[in-house]
């Protein structure tokens, strides 16, 4: 879980530095325009609060940068949804010092796909 942090630290590092917001460093945009959209709900299967969620799209090489807005955790029990183009997505999420979990969902237009970390 610390690599997970870390990782999502180190890349928000190398955008404030550089300026850049390439697919490579954010894992690309939830949504593509002239898409049909549907939902990835992210549930929290842990006895902590989760504090990552980090999705890209499968041909994204990295997963990216914690999509959960400034300052949110999702509790334990909880789940928090976001919208994103139909397709292929990587999913990543932590819970600080109790570790991560990874998936990957294919998202259908107007369905809500999910996802739990334990």
């Amino acid at each position: 879980m610390k690599t997970l942090f870390r990782c999502v630290l180190s890349f928000g590092a190398v955008v404030a530095l550089s300026g850049c917001s390439s697919d490579l460093v954010t894992g690309g945009p939830l949504i593509r325009p002239g898409e049909p959209q549907g939902v990835i709900r992210v549930i929290n299967a842990t006895s902590d609060q989760l504090h990552a969620v980090l999705i890209s799209s499968c041909s994204a090489s990295t997963y990216g940068l914690n999509r959960l807005p400034n300052g949110m955790a999702i509790p334990s029990g909880g789940a928090y949804s976001f919208t994103v183009s139909a397709g292929c997505w990587d999913i990543a999420g932590g819970t600080l010092g109790v570790g991560d979990a990874r998936g990957r969902l294919q998202v259908r237009p107007g369905q809500t796909s999910s996802i739990r970390i334990q």
